[in-house]
């Protein structure tokens, strides 16, 4: 088994494996399956995890797995919460579900709408919350996520409001075709490269949207490539970005993919090579719009 590339995960010092376990993919498994995902994940050497307040059953699957092995990991959580009381009460009970008494990485999740942002910047905002935990020493760094085609220009508004310390946006091929996308996320690249900010990739593996009516035979909310082939392009492609950081699929089947392709990454593949993939299997943007 080849060894994962590791970097260092932005200013935080900490040198991650570029494919960071995205725990949504315990979102509504059961717990065997879930201690059975986690030896697979330190069979490959993975250690850093990154779940969420909202990713349904995932932060109490983790739980008895961290409760003996929190060291071994860099730990990130997300919150929703907008407002102060209601980001700090849901910190602990994050906290309280993982069985660890802090966290590597707290971050302000989906943070694209203009009121919500408004509220969690101003007073009486999760900032607040997230400054405190800090201080506090319930948490080391903080960052912002997003999802849609504004994101990468939110994320600089908010870089701009605070010295965050990561960020996490969708990157692929067919998003890439975007062009005002594609702007908005090269400009957020180097500003985090300059900052030293971590900077994460979701996504990667997304063939197109589920087509309407068409059975979901994944977990993820995307329909994924299911070809190694394809995966091993569209993972290898991310990872060709300087300094990123892939969230692996939240899909627990298919997560030994996309690791294998993560272990065997040397160069990107080519653009041309990733837009014959796209036209042959039918690619298409997750988000086409607001």
């Amino acid at each position: 088994m080849k060894p994962l590339p590791k970097a260092p995960f932005g200013r935080t010092g900490h040198m991650s494996t570029r494919t960071l376990f995205g725990a949504a993919a315990f979102f509504a498994v059961d717990q065997s399956t879930a201690d059975r995902t986690m030896d697979l994940l330190m069979d490959w050497g993975v250690n850093h995890i990154d779940t969420a307040a909202s990713y349904g059953e995932a932060e109490k699957r983790l739980g008895p797995w961290l409760k003996h092995n929190r060291k071994e990991v860099f730990l990130a959580t997300k919150t929703e919460e907008r407002t102060y009381r209601g980001a700090r009460d849901e910190l602990h009970r994050s906290l309280e579900l993982m069985n660890v008494d802090s966290v590597d990485l707290w971050q302000m999740h989906v943070l694209i709408r203009e009121d919500e942002w408004q509220t969690a910047m101003g007073e009486g905002g999760a900032l607040e919350a997230f400054i405190e935990a800090r201080d506090q020493g319930l948490v080391k760094w903080l960052g912002v996520t997003g999802h849609g085609v504004g994101v990468a220009d939110m994320h600089i508004r908010s870089l701009e409001r605070y010295d965050f310390d990561s960020v996490l946006l969708p990157w692929n091929w067919p998003m890439s075709l975007n062009a005002d996308y594609a702007a908005g996320f090269r400009k957020l690249h180097a500003r985090c490269l300059e900052k030293s900010v971590a900077f994460q990739l979701i996504k990667t593996v997304c063939r197109r949207p589920w087509p309407e009516g068409a059975e979901k035979t994944r977990a993820s909310w995307y329909e994924p490539l299911e070809h190694q082939d394809d995966i091993d392009a569209a993972v290898q492609w991310a990872l060709g970005v300087e300094g990123s950081f892939l969230n692996t699929i939240g899909d627990v089947d298919l997560l030994p993919r996309v690791l294998e392709a993560a272990a065997r990454f040397e160069s990107a593949p080519s653009d041309e090579e990733l837009a014959r993939r796209a036209e042959e299997g039918s690619w298409t943007p997750l988000f086409a719009k607001e």
